[in-house]
């Protein structure tokens, strides 16, 4: 049986209760704004990590785009499942950009210092490097990948800062000045399943979607969603 939440009508569907119930749908970056104003709104941060298609996530952004609303969407640079460069895939991620997204870096940087026998902080600062250069942008922040490597690419995080590397935040920062995480519901699927945190704690066995969590009124949801976990008609299109 199809999981009507994972087409993309029904992802419109949820972004519309969640709009529906009162909340500014906004960007990572947006949120660090967010906090400086101490505005009194609900709020939903909408990411997006590009795991596997950049195609799906050109959908994402249309179905963002006919409701008037943003997103984060990171991108990676080293991934056997996609070339970011590559003729389509450029063309969809230039969309993504000139719609009015905000297209970050998706990094892998303890992966690939371990594999290619490199300084993190060399690759990472080469790696913002080309992905300003291509995508003709000045990325703010960065969220890490979770590979299969058995490495945590978040513990390059663990004695460095954001600023450190002329950024403004990491996805799952604890400065204060962002701290999303922490400070949020964060709701995500994994695997077609989903699964919740409540300022960093895991919720034990709540699959609530985003518009159910929307409905319960949180004053901060932080929402992370995967491109390929959603299609037309089935998971395999």
């Amino acid at each position: 049986m199809v999981r009507s939440e994972f087409t993309f009508d029904g992802l419109k569907s949820m972004l519309e209760e969640v709009l529906n119930n009162g909340y500014r749908v906004i960007t990572c970056r947006d949120y660090i704004d967010w906090k400086k104003e101490k505005k009194k709104e609900k709020i939903f941060v909408n990411r997006v990590d590009i795991e596997t298609s950049c195609k799906r996530s050109k959908i994402l952004a249309e179905v963002f785009n006919s409701l008037n609303i943003k997103a984060s969407f990171f991108v990676r640079l080293h991934a056997e499942e996609y070339n970011p460069f590559s003729f389509e895939n450029y063309r969809c991620l230039k969309y993504i950009k000139e719609t009015g997204h905000e297209l970050v870096y998706h990094s892998e940087i303890i992966d690939q210092a371990h594999i290619w026998k490199e300084d993190a902080k060399d690759c990472l600062l080469r790696d913002i490097a080309v992905f300003n250069s291509m995508f003709n942008v000045k990325i703010d922040g960065v969220a890490s990948h979770g590979g299969f490597t058995g490495l945590n690419n978040l513990d390059f995080w663990k004695d460095k800062k954001p600023s450190d590397f002329g950024l403004l935040y990491e996805a799952y920062d604890k400065q204060p000045d962002f701290n999303l995480f922490y400070e949020s519901i964060y709701v995500s699927e994994s695997n077609i399943r989903w699964k919740c945190y409540d300022k960093g704690v895991l919720m034990e066995g709540v699959s609530k979607t985003i518009a159910e969590h929307a409905k319960d009124g949180h004053p901060i949801i932080y929402s992370l969603i995967h491109p390929e976990y959603f299609f037309y008609n089935h998971i395999y299109e």
